[in-house]
């Protein structure tokens, strides 16, 4: 059977689009609903138990919009809050997931980097994470702290934005890393600016690609996915805040990606 209820994404802001851009390319049948909390971003300094009151309230607001899975398009509300997501809400829940392991595997300098926020740092997944796969490699970890408000602002190619991505990979560098982790789904944005800034044997890692395959999984490990959306198909966006920024960002994946994210789409504001 088909199941054609949405799939619901959410993120302390704008970030987690990068993640709906690879869901998308995963899950052309799938409808989607994102949920970007710009009112209340970013997550990364906050106290886990309001980072779970914020998480509780968009999963609410996600399930009463039928959304069949919610995926959590935030390390840092991953790492605060999925755990009991989970135990409170019937539907499944897909976070994202420290992508440690493939540069770890992949690193040949036996260093690595991984640039996050101060919450994904203290959370149990990144934790278990780094002792599981991370024993044998130096890991050189840097808070991202601006990064996320500048991608908010729209400013991802800015100078202030090379200043401050070149200030955090430096002492990277000086480690000699040849992966580097974004452990935050706003970072992705900032791609076409790491690329630059960084040597051509340092790899940039993107977890979001692996946690779409997750996603379908979990769709048809459950019979959930959908078969033939047809006509049904849509995507919605909502913001608790400024909802220019999602529109602007959602124009730029679908230049710079070549794939269609407006049709039958519509933005909405929502308050907490």
């Amino acid at each position: 059977m088909s199941d054609n209820r949405p799939i619901g994404v959410f993120d302390s802001g704008a970030g987690g689009l990068s993640v709906l851009q690879e869901l998308v390319k995963e899950l052309p049948n799938e409808s989607f609903i994102f949920f970007a909390d710009s009112a209340n971003c970013p997550y990364g300094s906050k106290p886990k138990d309001e980072i779970i009151a914020l998480s509780s309230l968009i999963s609410t607001f996600l399930i009463s919009k039928e959304c069949k899975v919610i995926v959590v398009a935030c390390n840092t509300a991953t790492a605060a809050a999925i755990d009991w997501l989970r135990e409170h809400f019937a539907i499944p829940f897909i976070g994202m997931e420290p992508a440690i392991k493939p540069a770890a595997i992949n690193t040949k300098t036996k260093s690595i980097g991984v640039l996050a926020t101060a919450g994904t740092f203290k959370g149990r997944l990144y934790i278990e994470t780094s002792h599981k796969y991370a024993k044998d490699v130096n890991v050189c970890y840097q808070v991202g702290e601006g990064l996320v408000e500048l991608v908010e602002q729209g400013k991802v190619n800015s100078a202030e934005a090379e200043e401050l991505l070149l200030k955090y990979i430096r002492p990277m560098l000086d480690c000699n890393i040849d992966q580097l982790v974004l452990g935050c789904t706003h970072y992705p944005f900032f791609k076409p600016l790491l690329k630059k800034l960084l040597p051509h044997n340092v790899d940039v890692i993107d977890p979001s690609p692996a946690v779409a395959k997750q996603v379908s999984k979990v769709l048809i490990d459950n019979q959930l996915n959908t078969l033939d959306a047809g006509d049904l198909k849509y995507h919605a966006f909502y913001s608790s805040g400024n909802i220019d920024v999602l529109k602007v960002l959602v124009t730029k994946i679908e230049k710079d990606a070549g794939m269609q994210l407006l049709n039958k789409s519509f933005f909405n504001n929502f308050i907490l």
